[in-house]
């Protein structure tokens, strides 16, 4: 669901891995649809790498948009742009036992982000999953 999906340090968004280049790659933001150059001096994140803290281990940030999903039946979440304590009261209500010293409200503000993104461009897709993991138990 998550595979090819990048956050780049310094760019607001989401982007698509569109291409590999010997010196960079080519991206194209979710929201935009603009295909740009991307360095490797940049930092760029995989969706698909990132975990959120918690007192049972690292969460995958696929499982909490899962969570999220789920909680709000398919729909829009809090606004990202909610005050530091919405944002914390709701995030403890999709996840519990998020750590609260090492997760901060910037953090959360980019999930919240980052999940209506994903919910806008129809990225929010947990059914094939499922049946890949079906696949495999089978």
């Amino acid at each position: 669901m998550l595979k090819g999906i990048l956050a780049i340090s310094g760019h607001s968004g989401l982007f698509k891995l569109i291409a590999e280049t010997k010196n960079n790659i080519i991206v194209e933001s979710l929201e935009t649809g603009k295909r740009m150059p991307v360095y490797s001096s940049s930092k760029i994140s995989a969706l698909d790498d990132i975990a959120i803290y918690s007192s049972e281990g690292d969460i995958p940030l696929k499982d909490v948009l899962k969570i999220i999903f789920e909680k709000e039946n398919g729909g829009n979440a809090i606004e990202y742009k909610s005050s530091g304590e919405k944002l914390k009261t709701y995030f403890a209500e999709v996840l519990p036992a998020y750590d609260r010293d090492r997760v901060y409200v910037s953090d959360i503000k980019k999930v919240m982000l980052w999940y209506g993104i994903l919910l806008e461009n129809g990225l929010l897709n947990f059914t094939e999953e499922e049946s890949d993991e079906e696949k495999a138990d089978g």
